[in-house]
């Protein structure tokens, strides 16, 4: 490694020649150095900080290809294409390279001429592969992505703990371990699995100046998000959210919205994704929506937003995602829509893993959780979290720019840090609440914990609040979280001083999304309707419903023409915020309502305010998506309602909920048992009602038909002829 290549050099000139670069930022020239010495380097250097030159450089300049591990094959795509573009001969070795590809690529590394070569973790340890790579001669082994290794760490690939053992077939390497997210736990696991024990570690400053941190309650979500995107007038950015079908249903969304976007994940045909790729990084396309889980692996410096519609699955996996705005260093604005609803079902998705991979899973959405409701300062949060102090609030951030209420906690602050002292300093926070609230349960009698003089004496206050407590305690350097046992806290010299001398000190309540909605934004339950819109609007249902020989209500019920001749949408945009509207009813009978209510809003002179104007929450759907998976699977509806914690009528009202608002639910398998023989007649029923009011139906049908079946019908009918 360390030949002639490399002796004398001067690497700011070797930057110049071919990065075009005067100055090293950070600690890449020693890095840099350190590789080029042929010692194991482990670098932990946040997104946007230039973390892939500290390997590209001293590959360049060594003898030999280089091997770069990456976990993300549009990430080697997008890294070959630029180095291509600086000169540099590289080449990818994946999945996606065909048979007589692959040789090209191979013989291309064996001529002596390829300075880096991506590839695949799995690819890696192929036979074929392992045979290819004994005849290369290898400067040194990059692994991108290193976080891969842990189990404690947000993506978890079991391949990468096979990389040392292969490393090993290869000779006598140097290895160049590389992430950009790793808590203390992480690294550990990094060091112990690669076996680089002596490696020398580099380890940036996690603060991103120009990041502003906001999270919003993910109330009126859609609407939120088409007003914040329209704010930022055409600029760029990346929406994250955690399926496939949610990345495609919000693409669509905005879309329809005058959005220039377009879906992203590993689902799509490679072709598809790789174009809107390019298109994204040639500002062709503005808004990338993005899989969490596949992540996006596109190095563009002008991303102004990043938006999480979805809970992310860990503060590591949220931390790198976010980073990926403001690489030019300019402003860049992170907003996390958060429903406690998400990571319920993030945690159920869960529940079917082994049990060390579920628990790890509930623990790290467990600091996702106390991160989105907690009050203090974001970036110190995130900071902390990574093991960085930064000993002052950032003034950046949602919690910065708009504090929340504080008040004197020296009291219990004194208490919940006894608590952790006389209990040995080996619990976490849920089994420290128990004590301090009293709980009487196996866990605390086991260990006689009901005997402490701790016991019990923080009975008049919530779980809820001892967690923030907890939590505030921890950030402010009085606790410490033990490394090797995961959650477990531990008193700082700073805690046992608090303990024997108290002094003041200042907490802050924790947000409370459930009863949050946007101040600023008002709702249409405001404002009276526009009785002569609405008279206009239920003659054009009946004549659209005689045109489609369908029921009025079947068009649109009354609820929802109400809010049309309150809120005056003319566009499909807007329409699609009125309750019992979904994209389906919108498509189906919409054009001629728009029309109207734009011609009646010309000839009247009316100003509507569309930007401001929010859908109303009243009878929405909390778990829509869950039901909707779980209904499309076919399962038995009372199976739902137990595995959803329910009652079955409280189910149907769910149900009837989501079709009511436009969405056609399959339910024909339920149907067929339950009602059998009858359906028929109740279906004719309301193909001919004037109402679909279930009490008047079972008047009208008589005793032979229970509500059950009159509902499951009616939520059949309403599916398929009404949305």
């Amino acid at each position: 490694m360390h030949n002639e290549l490399t002796i004398g050099v001067n690497l700011r000139e070797e930057l110049q020649k071919y990065f075009g670069h005067s100055e090293f930022r950070g600690s890449q020239e020693e890095v840099v150095k350190n590789i080029l010495m042929g010692k194991d380097t482990f670098v932990i250097m946040p997104t946007g900080a230039g973390k892939s030159l500290c390997y590209q450089l001293p590959a360049i300049i060594s003898e030999g290809t280089a091997v770069v591990i990456s976990p993300l094959i549009a990430l080697m795509k997008n890294q070959v294409d630029q180095l291509k573009g600086y000169g540099i001969n590289a080449h990818f070795l994946n999945s996606t390279l065909n048979k007589t590809e692959s040789n090209k690529v191979k013989k291309e590394v064996l001529s002596g001429k390829t300075k880096l070569l991506y590839v695949a973790p799995e690819s890696l340890g192929k036979e074929e592969n392992l045979v290819f790579f004994r005849k290369v001669n290898i400067s040194f082994l990059a692994i991108d992505e290193a976080h891969c290794i842990s189990e404690w760490g947000h993506d978890f690939r079991p391949e990468y703990r096979r990389i040392k053992s292969i490393a090993k077939e290869l000779g006598e390497l140097p290895i160049i371990a590389l992430t950009a997210t790793a808590t203390l736990k992480v690294q550990q696991d990094i060091i112990r699995n690669l076996g680089m024990e002596d490696a020398k570690l580099f380890k940036s400053s996690f603060r991103r100046f120009n990041l502003f941190y906001e999270i919003r309650p993910k109330t009126n979500s859609k609407k939120q998000l088409i007003t914040f995107i329209n704010s930022f007038k055409g600029k760029v950015g990346v929406i994250y959210c955690s399926s496939r079908k949610k990345v495609e249903e919000i693409a669509e969304f905005l879309k329809v919205n005058g959005i220039n976007a377009s879906p992203y994940h590993a689902g799509m045909e490679s072709a598809e994704r790789i174009k809107n790729q390019e298109d994204f990084l040639h500002d062709r396309v503005n808004v990338i929506v993005a899989t969490i889980a596949f992540g996006m692996g596109i190095d563009k410096p002008d991303v102004r937003f990043v938006i999480h519609y979805d809970a992310p699955k860990s503060l590591e996996g949220y931390y790198q995602e976010t980073g990926r705005a403001g690489r030019d260093g300019l402003e860049s604005k992170c907003l996390f829509f958060y429903s406690y609803a998400d990571i319920l079902k993030l945690e159920k998705f869960s529940k079917d893993k082994p049990v060390t991979e579920r628990d790890n899973a509930i623990a790290l959405l467990g600091e996702v959780t106390s991160y989105a409701e907690s009050s203090l300062c974001r970036t110190r949060q995130l900071l902390h979290y990574f093991g960085e102090d930064l000993g002052e609030d950032c003034g950046f951030c949602d919690n910065c720019k708009n504090p929340k209420e504080s008040f004197e906690g020296k009291d219990d602050v004194k208490l919940a840090l006894e608590t952790i002292q006389q209990t040995g300093q080996r619990f976490g926070i849920k089994h420290l609440v128990d004590v301090i609230r009293g709980s009487a349960n196996q866990y605390v009698l086991s260990y006689n914990h009901n005997e402490l003089a701790v016991y019990a004496k923080g009975k008049d206050k919530d779980a809820i609040y001892w967690t923030s407590v907890i939590r505030q305690v921890l950030i402010n350097q009085y606790l410490e979280k033990d490394i090797e046992e995961y959650g477990v806290l531990k008193l700082t010299p700073k805690g046992e001083s608090f303990i024997e001398k108290p002094v003041s000190i200042k907490l802050f309540k924790d947000h409370e999304y459930g009863d949050l909605s946007d101040d600023e934004l008002p709702t249409i339950t405001e404002k009276q309707h526009d009785k002569v819109l609405f008279d206009l609007l239920i003659q054009l249902r009946n004549k659209e419903a005689q045109k489609h020989e369908l029921p009025p209500y079947a068009v649109f019920q009354e609820p929802s023409l109400e809010e049309m001749a309150t809120t005056y949408p003319t566009t499909n945009t807007s329409l699609l915020t009125i309750n019992g509207v979904g994209q389906g009813k919108a498509k189906k009978f919409g054009k001629p309502f728009i029309e109207l209510i734009d011609k009646y809003v010309k000839e009247n002179n009316i100003t509507i305010f569309e930007d401001v104007l929010v859908k109303s929450t009243v009878k929405k759907s909390k778990s829509k998506i869950q039901l909707i998976q779980l209904i499309d699977r076919k399962m038995d509806l009372e199976e739902i309602a137990e595995s959803v914690g329910s009652s079955y009528d409280d189910l149907l009202n769910e149900i009837e909920i989501i079709c009511h608002s436009g969405t056609k639910l399959d339910i024909d398998y339920y149907v067929e048992a339950v009602v059998g023989d009858k359906e028929d007649e109740i279906y004719d029923y309301f193909m001919e009602a004037e109402t679909d009011d279930v009490d008047e139906a079972l008047d009208d049908l008589g005793d032979e038909f229970t509500e059950e079946e009159v509902r499951l019908v009616r939520i059949k009918f309403l599916s398929e002829v009404a949305n």
